[in-house]
């Protein structure tokens, strides 16, 4: 792709804008289906050490599971099962209906070297220290313009490229919301005393602190005060953090030897459309909101997992490009839910005055009464959304594929790599004679690669069509095998 002057050079089918976590996911889940994929990043292909985000939640771990890669990875992070907010609010994942009944700990840049090998070793093409200027498309295409005259092309473009997208600038998107908080602090530090708990977290009067380890000895400091409103550009003293540590968890833990420091806004922000025509937002590209609960790593993981096999399959020509739209649909009332949810968590946390009743009565309905509790839990964890499903639809429509038992030892997360759909139907013996499923052999050769075949474990007579990012396509009871076909021909292509 050496086009110059203004004339585009050969064409990639997919441009991705942004090496940061979902633009790193989306590259490797696009060239892992054949799709030859250039990835534009303004920054030199480093992998920086200044994360903002700390953690892992279950159902980011299990598209990464489905993907091969999450035990590396809780190789290298600390499982944290109990997690303490604020005002006695206390996250307890012992009994999520997961693999994984934990948040991982481990810093973005972690997550970071792993998507990124897997990325280079798909076959992906790295354009590092290339910024985009501006973009146009018509109907065949994207021509994206970048820094120094050059121009590329593209079927489709993905802007990953975070909070200030030159992709979203581009194609004249608006970014509506506000700043949620002003003046947080960063620092990274060494502290003589270790906390007591793997992050810590808590929130007293005007003060909030989080505390989380890097794994090479430094801790992230995230602190911020009501009453120290500055500019971004204001300069941070060790001092500042250390006080403002200090009111919210009762002491400093001797912090000291501070490597990076810097103070920083903190918006709430969602762009109307996740598509422009060929073009697409993903991340904080398309979202922003406050860290509280951190939910944006992880959300932007997933709407890269819900557009990639997307848009394979239609490159590939296995679906409409009407498919495209599901993008939208799905994953933009996430976001915004998203937006909700931590915005309501950190005004909790700082909640002063006539506020504090309010509070303690939700952390009081936390606790006693169970569906309250299951259902923040998953919203958090990401394992609680579903996308819609079309009037008179199986219950099991749209809802997440939890990683359930198959014959022969198997998981269904595992039965899902390679980007595949995954039809999953009673074991023969256990499916009435008037119910075959389909024959394995013939249906094997009809789908090729696309489709991989399993049988339940147990003795569920449900048959369930699950799609590469683990949510049922479709589902029916002791489906006849006309009904197993029809749906098949529907979804798979």
């Amino acid at each position: 792709m050496n086009g110059t002057n203004g004339t585009p050079g050969p064409t990639a089918r997919v441009i991705v804008v942004g090496s940061g976590p979902t633009g790193l996911l989306l590259a490797g889940d696009l060239a892992a289906a054949g799709i030859p994929v250039t990835l534009l990043e303004k920054r030199p292909r480093k992998i920086s050490n200044l994360s903002r985000a700390f953690a892992l939640h279950a159902r980011a771990l299990e598209q990464l599971d489905s993907r091969g890669l999450a035990d590396e990875l809780e190789a290298v992070g600390k499982p944290l099962a109990r997690f303490g907010l604020f005002g006695g609010l206390t996250l307890d994942l012992g009994d999520l209906p997961s693999r994984f009944r934990h948040i991982l700990v481990l810093p973005q840049y972690e997550v970071e070297k792993v998507l990124e090998r897997r990325a280079a070793e798909a076959g992906v093409e790295f354009r590092n220290e290339c910024e985009v200027t501006g973009l146009t498309q018509d109907a065949a295409g994207v021509t994206v313009r970048v820094e120094g005259g050059e121009s590329l092309r593209a079927a489709y473009v993905v802007g990953a490229d975070g909070m200030h997208s030159a992709v979203r600038e581009a194609v004249g998107l608006p970014f509506p919301g506000r700043s949620a908080i002003r003046s947080v602090v960063l620092a990274d530090v060494l502290l003589t005393e270790q906390p007591e708990t793997l992050l810590t977290a808590a929130a007293v009067g005007d003060a909030f602190a989080f505390l989380a380890p890097f794994g090479d000895g430094y801790h992230r400091v995230i602190c911020w005060h009501r009453g120290h409103d500055v500019p971004d550009r204001e300069p941070v003293g060790l001092d500042e953090v250390r006080e403002i540590t200090r009111l919210a968890l009762g002491k400093d833990y001797g912090m000291h030897a501070p490597r990076w420091m810097s103070r920083f806004h903190s918006d709430e922000r969602q762009v109307p459309s996740y598509r422009v025509g060929r073009v697409f937002l993903a991340g904080d590209a398309a979202h922003v909101h406050t860290p509280a609960g951190g939910q944006g790593m992880n959300t932007g993981l997933q709407d890269a997992a819900n557009l990639s096999w997307k848009l394979a399959a239609v490159l590939h020509g296995h679906a409409d490009p009407g498919l495209l739209d599901s993008y939208q649909s799905e994953r933009h009332p996430v976001g915004r839910t998203v937006l909700r949810s931590s915005g309501a968590l950190i005004r909790l946390a700082m909640a002063k005055g006539p506020m504090l009743p309010v509070r303690s009565g939700l952390i009081r309905a936390f606790g006693l009464v169970g569906p309250v509790r299951r259902r923040i839990l998953a919203q958090i964890t990401g394992i609680g959304y579903r996308y819609p499903a079309p009037r008179g639809s199986h219950p099991l429509t749209g809802t997440r594929a939890p990683d359930l038992a198959l014959e022969g030892d198997g998981r269904l997360y595992e039965a899902l790599r390679g980007g595949r759909f995954v039809l999953v139907t009673p074991a023969p013996a256990q499916a009435p004679a008037s119910a075959p499923a389909p024959a394995p052999d013939d249906t094997g050769r009809r789908y090729g690669d696309r489709l991989a075949l399993a049988h339940w474990r147990s003795g569920r007579r449900t048959a369930v069509l699950v799609r590469p990012d683990g949510y049922v396509a479709w589902a029916g009871e002791d489906a006849q095998a006309p009904d197993v076909e029809k749906a098949l021909a529907t979804h798979v292509g």
